[in-house]
């Protein structure tokens, strides 16, 4: 299959500037272990890998940077292998963390390993058509399932010193920040990384191990084992971590991870969540997650700069975003409920995208009668919901031109509501000035 199916931003070719030039434009290039890494990859023919383990039934936004940016080295000739952590899942990456990983079972660890392969494939050209481009997905437990304990020790760990290992900043982090310090199953992870990239090598000529920037001492690990067991040199690259604007970093523990799932993180949450940047983030975005040319990239900086009240900036990335990772389609939908949402076009959505939209708003049930029977006027919906304390603040409401229903105003505390003001025959949307919302349905 084509990467993304209708995905429409990963579609666009390479900047004509040439790849490194695109990675310097868009801020890409973190670490590299040889400056000649950049223009050998504008060359094309490179076999890279980066690898995911599967903690968890979905991937997320924070995945997102290292996956597009597997795609532009692809766009450029580059073979990118993927590899889904079968094995190093079973022990954890203490990169990046402040504490020790909860170990899964391998069941959970196939479950989630299957899912995320999925997302995946829509993600990068894994087709035949890519010829020597054609991505490849690999479970790093084929391999490191198969070398005995002894076998690894021997030929592996003797490789690596205590003192090399424990100056990692993964390892010395945790040592100086925890009273417990780390535990032998993830202080080992990186030299399970090391045999990885080894494999990789062996097996597919593979020559660069891209990572974000907190894997640069596990990529120096693999580099090291090939130049000392090989005698051949191969390279590493890092890029940055995609953060929060509080700094922080897009992760599965944090609270409010938005995820790749459809259905744990429906596109239209996926599109809010982008249209919300703030303007000291959306630049650096736009430069991460698009494909968007230097050109357009420039011209909505340019935008934030002179006209943020527009945020056309916000609306381009989360509209790139989501049609990126969900296609087309849903990109349209997600646009629609999202105009729709507070505009009097909200009868024009369908029952499913209005429950997406009002998926975190209050809501409350009503029988059907009240409205056949012509006996619910304004003040008494608005005083039963969510919105109002009472009858009084509601007239208050009203009287004061607070009052929508299906986002039109309404201004008459008596008027009558019947079952030709339902949305989808069933549902009545109240608000409350400008964001304040409750769903009422009718059964």
């Amino acid at each position: 299959m084509t990467a993304g199916g209708d995905k429409g931003g990963m579609q666009r070719s390479a900047n004509t500037g040439g790849l490194a030039d695109d990675l310097d434009f868009r801020g890409l290039l973190h670490q590299a272990s040889d400056p000649c890494v950049p223009a050998r990859l504008g060359e094309g023919g490179v076999t890279v890998y980066t690898g995911f383990d599967p903690t968890a039934n979905s991937l997320h936004v924070g995945h997102l940077l290292p996956i597009f940016t597997l795609r532009r080295f692809q766009i450029a000739g580059n073979r990118p292998i993927v590899v889904a952590g079968g094995g190093t899942g079973m022990v954890g990456d203490p990169s990046g963390r402040s504490e020790e990983r909860n170990l899964l079972g391998q069941d959970e660890l196939a479950a989630n390993l299957e899912a995320i392969s999925g997302q995946l494939a829509e993600l990068l050209d894994f087709s035949r058509g890519a010829g020597s481009s054609q991505a490849v997905m690999a479970d790093n437990s084929s391999w490191l399932g198969q070398i005995g304990l002894l076998d690894f020790l021997r030929e592996i760990g003797k490789h690596f010193s205590v003192s090399q290992m424990v100056a990692k900043d993964s390892v010395r982090s945790r040592l100086e920040t925890r009273e417990e310090g780390i535990s032998y199953t993830e202080f080992s992870y990186m030299l399970l990384q090391a045999y990885d990239f080894l494999h990789l090598y062996d097996s597919f000529g593979c020559r660069l191990q891209m990572g974000a920037s907190d894997q640069w001492g596990n990529i120096t690990m693999g580099i090291d084992l090939i130049r000392r067991l090989r005698e051949s040199q191969v390279w590493g690259l890092t890029i940055p971590l995609l953060t929060r604007p509080d700094g922080g970093k897009f992760g599965k523990t944090a609270q409010g991870t938005v995820w790749l799932d459809p259905n744990r993180t429906s596109p239209y949450e996926l599109y809010q969540y982008f249209l919300n940047s703030e303007d000291g983030s959306v630049a650096t975005y736009l430069r991460y997650l698009t494909f968007l040319s230097h050109d357009e990239i420039l011209s909505l900086d340019t935008a934030v700069r002179e006209h943020p009240e527009l945020r056309l900036a916000q609306r381009t990335l989360a509209a790139e975003v989501t049609a990126s990772v969900h296609g087309h389609d849903r990109a349209a939908s997600a646009i629609k409920i999202s105009e729709a949402l507070f505009g009097d076009q909200i009868s024009a959505l369908n029952e499913d995208e209005l429950l997406m939209a009002l998926s975190e708003a209050p809501s409350s049930t009503m029988s059907r009668e009240v409205l056949l029977d012509r006996s619910l006027n304004l003040v008494d919906l608005f005083a039963s919901s969510s919105l109002e304390a009472s009858k009084a603040s509601a007239r208050r409401t009203i009287g004061q031109g607070g009052a929508y229903v299906n986002n039109l105003r309404k201004d008459d505390p008596e008027i009558v509501l019947g079952p030709e003001n339902l949305l989808c025959g069933k549902y009545l949307l109240l608000r409350k000035g400008k964001r304040s919302q409750h769903l009422v349905r009718f059964e």
